[in-house]
């Protein structure tokens, strides 16, 4: 019995080992998959709460290396590129803020979370970096739904938020969160 236990957890590492790779940059690390063409998760530390450096003309860029999704899998669909490492977080200077601007920072998130209670809570993070050392890690969920330009679109998304010694979790559904408010999605 437990050998068969040990054959069936190897058998879902292997896909995960196979696919994804962990990347680490100096302003966020992402477990990249780069057949679901997605992170798997995005680790940062809150670095300008109140920068303001302009995004104006920044785009997504790929990286030579690994295989992302890239403008294809976001063009005519309700599909946002989401920053997992928020570019706001980051805005202290061009440079910095830029580095989040890669794709393996987006993942595809429905526009209505993306510019609503995920919005929403990235401000919160950023007034508690005002007080507090405030390190976050989101985690995507997937379903086998792709887009037309092969990327896999997520199912929802999980915020770990840590400071002061609290740790806040939420849990989001990737759909329209139109009418609620991102405490609604706390569930620790």
């Amino acid at each position: 019995m437990m050998m068969k236990q040990k054959l069936i957890s190897l058998l879902f590492i292997i896909p995960f080992l196979t696919y994804s790779q962990l990347i680490t940059t100096d302003i966020f690390t992402v477990q990249y998959d780069q057949e679901k063409e997605q992170p798997i998760w995005v680790e940062y530390i809150v670095q300008c709460p109140k920068g303001n450096a302009s995004r104006q003309g920044m785009d997504f860029y790929i990286d030579k290396e690994i295989h992302t999704s890239d403008n294809n899998d976001y063009k005519n669909n309700i599909w946002d590129k989401g920053h997992l490492a928020p570019a706001a977080s980051f805005n202290c200077d061009k440079e910095t803020l830029y580095k989040t601007f890669t794709y393996l920072n987006s993942a595809l998130q429905h526009q209505g979370l993306n510019r609503g209670v995920w919005k929403e809570l990235e401000g919160f993070e950023r007034d508690l970096a005002n007080f507090y050392e405030v390190k976050v890690k989101v985690e995507v969920y997937f379903s086998q739904e792709k887009v037309p330009g092969g990327a896999t679109i997520p199912s929802g998304f999980r915020k770990i938020i840590t400071f002061g010694g609290n740790q806040y979790i939420f849990a989001f559904p990737n759909e329209d969160t139109k009418g609620t408010k991102w405490i609604d999605y706390l569930i620790e």
